[in-house]
């Protein structure tokens, strides 16, 4: 929508955008195993969560109406926030397609919305592989996309792998009572990333541009061994090891990134 165009009542659009990201390890005994799901479950505990969507928060422009957040047993967290509008309407500067910040305080215009986040440790039963997963869902009513959040999520989280999903959905109508489907320009996730990010990462897309559906996925470039050992490291391992266990380490990723399984 352009500066002209003038509704007619609420912007009544919804924006979600769900975001997955994966960290790996290799843990190569059962104590490594335990110790690496324990240090995953305090680094992602309840309260840390609750700090980060406190700034997605700030960051989209809106306040906390109820925070509901959850440690498990064995493992796992989660939390959920109802948020509400701002007063003041967003400037040109939160709407555009662009990054939005690493961190920040702005102001928009939204009505009763929500931020989740679960997380989920898990294991290989004797391969060794670990990993941790967080499903972050932010949902939007009003002028801004919670895509403005993005690059500060990416950068709360160790993420060997990320997949993300936005949608636009509903319409609003104008003052003659046209519907409008989308009241941004987008035409992929990444238009959003930093140049950081998106050099760091290899990303594929997959946009179903009339049904205002975005798909990005990533995976990292770079792979050093010693980032996925939650141990002792690669000085203690054999060439021999260290080939399996990269192995090992690539197949899985890959199988995440492509969502199937490989031989």
């Amino acid at each position: 929508m352009n500066d002209q165009l003038r509704l007619h009542g609420f912007n009544n659009l919804t924006k979600s955008l769900s975001f997955n990201i994966y960290d790996i390890c290799y843990t190569q005994t059962e104590k490594e195993r335990q110790e690496y799901i324990a240090y995953i479950d305090e680094l992602y505990n309840a309260e840390r969560l609750t700090a980060i969507l406190n700034n997605v928060v700030d960051i989209i422009g809106a306040n906390v109406l109820n925070i509901a957040r959850q440690d498990y047993e064995p493992e796992g967290a989660s939390v959920t926030m109802l948020i509400a509008e701002h007063e003041m309407p967003p400037s040109e500067e939160f709407t555009a397609e662009k990054p939005g910040p690493l961190k920040d305080s702005v102001v928009g215009h939204l009505d009763k919305s929500h931020v989740t986040v679960h997380t989920y440790p898990e294991s290989h039963p004797y391969g060794g592989i670990s990993t941790f997963r967080a499903d972050i869902d932010v949902s939007t009513c009003g002028l801004i996309s919670p895509l403005r959040a993005l690059n500060y999520l990416i950068h709360s989280f160790e993420s060997d792998i990320v997949v993300m999903d936005y949608r636009v959905r509903g319409f609003t109508r104008d003052v003659d009572g046209v519907k409008h489907y989308i009241d941004h320009d987008i035409n992929s996730i990444q238009n959003y990333l930093t140049e950081d990010t998106r050099n760091a990462y290899q990303m594929i897309d997959v946009n179903v541009y009339q049904e205002n559906t975005f798909h990005t996925k990533m995976i990292l470039k770079d792979f050093e061994l010693d980032n996925y050992l939650f141990g002792e490291g690669v000085k203690s391992l054999s060439l021999e090891q260290r080939t399996e266990i990269e192995q090992k380490l690539k197949k899985e990723m890959l199988e995440i990134f492509y969502s199937r399984n490989m031989p």
